[in-house]
């Protein structure tokens, strides 16, 4: 099904989760289009849209689709005009039209806004030391899965976003990490210790249910999630770190999602 339409259709029908395409294919959307329906949706929803955005992947179907093929460095550079354009029509503070000359990416006075019901956050889906430093500089989470993921990979990444987020000028706990993880171990209490020790050696503070099987969603989100946070909370206190942030990220998790 269509992205946009799903997720209107989902926030329509609920009131308290909230909504994030993972991840929004940008190479098949301009992002002056993609700021406002961000923009949109999330004033419909009260605030309860996050805006996670990816380089694109499948080339073949993007072709297919009628978009351009782009080299990997290419799809990074695009990525990264795309969300200066997104932020720069929803800062409404500017009264002046918008303007960005990006390579792959540009408008030319466009008018600003809608101005969204909260500072929506970006999320990146990256893997690559490109992607990973634009996370760093640029993003407010990384949003990978675990099924792409090499054992180290988290390790890696997270250090390779901190160095850019530092370089920048950031707090790189500020950057939220999230992580895909599709289905686990049978039992919710493995499944549990498996991510509460991704919380407390990698920082993850929020987990995302990867799939739509109902039962899954029940699992993580009813058994597994409170011995989560239960296990993240004790090993916390035994290290004389109770209510101190996600290491090594700051956030409030662990949390999970769907």
């Amino acid at each position: 099904m269509d992205t946009w339409t799903l997720l209107t259709f989902v926030a329509a029908r609920t009131e308290r989760i909230r909504i994030a395409p993972n991840v929004l294919n940008v190479p098949l959307r301009l992002p002056a289009v993609i700021a406002r329906s961000a923009a949109s949706l999330d004033l419909l929803s009260a605030g309860r849209f996050d805006l996670a955005l990816g380089a694109g992947g499948f080339w073949d179907a993007i072709v297919a689709m009628g978009g351009t093929r782009l080299t990997p460095g290419q799809a990074v550079t695009a990525l990264e005009e795309a969300i200066d354009v997104i932020r720069l029509l929803w800062d409404t503070d500017q009264k002046r039209g918008a303007f960005s000359d990006g390579r792959y990416h540009r408008v030319t006075g466009a008018k600003r806004g809608p101005r969204p019901a909260h500072d929506i956050p970006i999320w990146i889906g990256a893997y690559k030391p490109r992607m990973l430093a634009l996370t760093g500089r640029k993003g407010d989470g990384w949003v990978p899965s675990l099924g792409y993921l090499k054992p180290g990979d988290l390790d890696r990444g997270n250090a390779a976003i901190d160095a850019a987020a530092e370089s920048a000028g950031r707090d790189p706990r500020a950057i939220r990490r999230l992580l895909n993880v599709g289905t686990g171990p049978a039992e919710p209490a493995a499944w549990a210790e498996q991510l509460a020790g991704l919380a407390l050696e990698d920082g993850i503070g929020t987990f995302i249910a990867a799939g739509d099987d109902p039962r899954t969603l029940q699992v993580l989100g009813h058994d597994v999630a409170p011995l989560v946070r239960e296990l993240v909370a004790r090993e916390r206190a035994a290290r004389g770190i109770a209510g101190a942030p996600a290491l090594p990220a700051a956030h409030d998790g662990p949390a999970t999602s769907a």
